[in-house]
């Protein structure tokens, strides 16, 4: 197995603004300490004001100030660096200014630490607080101290107090800084997620939406072929019947334009779904308007209306509605039978069935109508099942839940391929 990539990692940043600074700080106050440690002799030895031992401390303050502007992008190197110049100056230079190395230090500590990965944060600082300690015992042994033990533990406390604040300050950034960068990365994921969610919601309804609009067409313009093909055959020995069948078509135009125009209607903002739902009852309104256009349809409906809700009676409308567009575009001229069953252990069976085609099937469809038609049943619990029948012709069988569908409804199964 291959080894990923490495990425390199960015330099990090200068600080110049920094190291000024802390160089200004230093000097500053090693023109002045000559002046307080002759006029207080608990301050220790110090080198007058010019003299070649103060210029030896001024080049080691100004060297630490150098290299915290770039301690920053070379935290491992760099840090250790600034407190091995103490130790230069401790053994050449003891004197009560080597406090002011804590400067430099206190800054870069800090700087280093909010620029190390977190698996290498600690090296750095661990190595400067070795030699800051060590530094710090050099010069007070170098300075005329007799017992080395209090030497000792006042280097560590140096060591702990200079490298232990700055790198307790910078973990706390860095933390705050890790916390801000994820709650970022939360925020793009929880966008990513909408756009997906959204996305989603998109392609559900464009599926809702060709789903409707193939109901629409295929059940108006299948009728229309059927009025087409009648008025053919009546024009020369019946033209009124012809007339009849073309103002049947110029109805059938006009109402497949009104349920464009109501689509339309309801995908637009605002717009108001006056349109009712359709239901079993209205299933003989549509096979009346079947036979008016010349198909020959047989129906069987039960008395009363079942104890069905309005989706799953919706369910119910388009299937018989597909069923019937089916048969007038693949089986011309075979007669049709709808049969709504009676509710029987708690299940409602609607069958529409046609015989075989007196001629060749036009062509293959498709399977789009099959295929909404098998999505609004799994909607409702309902089975879908359909195939050709020992004659040739083709059965569609719905069976329905006779209860409330919302409490039956279930997330969609995969469908059964639809036929060529």
């Amino acid at each position: 197995m291959s080894r990923p990539a490495h990425v390199p990692r960015r330099p990090g940043p200068l600080h110049p603004v920094t190291a000024a600074v802390c160089g200004l700080v230093a000097i500053g106050l090693l023109l002045v300490l000559p002046a307080a440690a002759a006029t207080d002799p608990s301050f220790g030895p110090m080198p007058r004001t010019g003299s070649a031992g103060w210029w030896v401390i001024a080049a080691v303050l100004v060297a630490q100030a150098v290299a915290v502007a770039w301690v920053g992008r070379f935290p491992t190197t760099v840090l250790p660096g600034l407190a091995a110049l103490p130790l230069v100056m401790a053994w050449a230079v003891p004197s009560a200014a080597f406090s002011l190395t804590a400067v430099a230090e206190l800054a870069g500590v800090f700087l280093a630490v909010v620029a190390r990965p977190p698996r290498r944060r600690w090296v750095a600082p661990a190595a400067t607080a070795l030699l800051l300690a060590t530094a710090h015992f050099l010069n007070e042994v170098r300075s005329g101290a007799s017992d080395p033990a209090p030497a000792v533990v006042s280097g560590l406390l140096q060591a702990l107090v200079v490298v232990g604040l700055p790198l307790l300050l910078g973990l706390v950034v860095v933390a705050q800084r890790d916390a801000h960068d994820a709650r970022r990365h939360e925020v793009q994921a929880l966008r990513r997620e909408q756009d997906a969610l959204l996305q989603a919601a998109v392609s559900q309804q464009r599926v809702a939406m060709s789903r409707e609009l193939h109901d629409i067409a295929a059940h108006h313009i299948s009728g229309i072929a059927l009025m087409a093909a009648a008025i053919d055959r009546q024009i020369d020995a019946d033209p009124a019947a012809a007339r009849r069948s073309a103002g049947q078509i110029r109805e059938q135009s006009s109402a497949v334009l009104d349920d464009l125009r109501r689509l339309v209607g309801l995908l637009r903002e605002g717009a108001d779904a006056t349109r009712p739902v359709e239901t079993l009852d209205a299933v003989t309104a549509l096979v009346e308007a079947r036979r008016a256009a010349g198909a020959a349809i047989d129906l069987v409906v039960p008395a009363g209306n079942p104890a069905v809700g309005p989706l799953a009676q919706l369910v119910a409308y388009r299937m018989v509605q597909e069923s019937l567009a089916n048969a007038a575009a693949h089986a011309p001229g075979a007669r049709c039978a709808v049969e709504v069953g009676e509710p029987r252990d708690g299940r409602l069976t609607i069958t529409v069935r046609n015989g075989a085609p007196a001629e060749p099937d036009p062509g293959p469809g498709g399977g789009f109508g099959l295929v909404g038609m098998a999505e609004r049943a799994q909607l409702v619990g309902a089975d879908l099942t359909y195939g050709r029948t020992r004659d040739g012709g083709w059965e569609v069988r719905l069976t329905l839940p006779v209860e409330d569908p919302l409490s039956t409804i279930r997330p969609p199964a995969p469908l059964p391929e639809a036929p060529a």
